[in-house]
């Protein structure tokens, strides 16, 4: 039996983190032979998020920071807790579907991968949505993203030989193997660039299989900022020039 662990950091999501995690739960990975631990690592929330977890889900092991630190800073909590044999970073919104778990496995449970990233930008019906948010403009908060998203990867090919097609996608699997050989230091939306490149310079090659994505805009509660891709870029640049 395989044991996937689910690291959801979490900060002031009172609005999705119950429907987000009924969502997790309900996910049957038996008939891959396939367990679940769920961990939630509450980042200083000032709201009930935390609240939520520990009265309606009493078997999701929840994690707190005393304030808030950053996603990447969650992330890294969550894996020193992990027992898992696999890990994966699952955001508190419901832009991403946990009912596409078992594509994300099926490589690395089949030996073909350690490492799988969810593309939004492989499936045909994604690559329509896709053009229907930015039609649409997603109330002003896609199509920037969109265009950050796409141009980090763009990036990542080039400094690093990826050939890759979403490199800021929230869905990323790793074999507990991997985590244990690379050193994360990032605090804020950086972890998606550090892991990234570290997980190329570690040898590994990444796995792409696509999955489905619904955005939410900064009044939903997006919480990434300009700053924050700027950051991202940066740290591409600062690991492919040294470790």
């Amino acid at each position: 039996m395989t044991l996937l662990s689910i690291i959801i950091p979490a900060y002031t999501e009172e609005k999705s983190i119950n429907e987000l995690l009924e969502r997790v739960k309900a996910v049957d990975l038996n008939m891959l032979d396939v367990e679940k631990e769920i961990i939630v690592v509450n980042d200083g929330s000032k709201d009930s998020t935390a609240d939520i977890v520990r009265k309606n889900h009493k078997d999701v092991l929840l994690l707190e920071h005393p304030h808030n630190l950053g996603k990447g800073a969650a992330i890294r909590t969550g894996i020193v807790k992990a027992k898992g044999d696999v890990i994966l970073v699952q955001d508190a919104d419901l832009e991403y579907e946990p009912c596409e778990y078992s594509v994300l496995l099926k490589p690395i449970l089949n030996g073909e991968a350690h490492v799988v990233f969810g593309s939004r930008y492989l499936s045909m019906d994604q690559k329509r949505r896709n053009y229907e948010f930015l039609k649409k403009q997603h109330a002003g908060a896609y199509g920037l993203f969109y265009l950050g998203g796409r141009l980090l990867t763009f990036i990542t090919n080039v400094l690093y030989g990826a050939n890759i097609t979403d490199e800021a996608t929230c869905y990323k699997m790793f074999k507990r193997e991997v985590l244990k050989k690379i050193k994360l230091d990032c605090e804020r939306f950086e972890f998606c660039p550090e892991v990234t490149a570290k997980t190329i310079k570690a040898g590994y090659k990444i796995k792409e299989v696509p999955i489905s994505y619904y955005p939410r805009s900064i009044k939903e509660g997006k919480k990434i900022k300009f700053k924050d891709g700027i950051q991202a870029l940066w740290t591409l640049v600062k690991y492919w020039i040294a470790d």
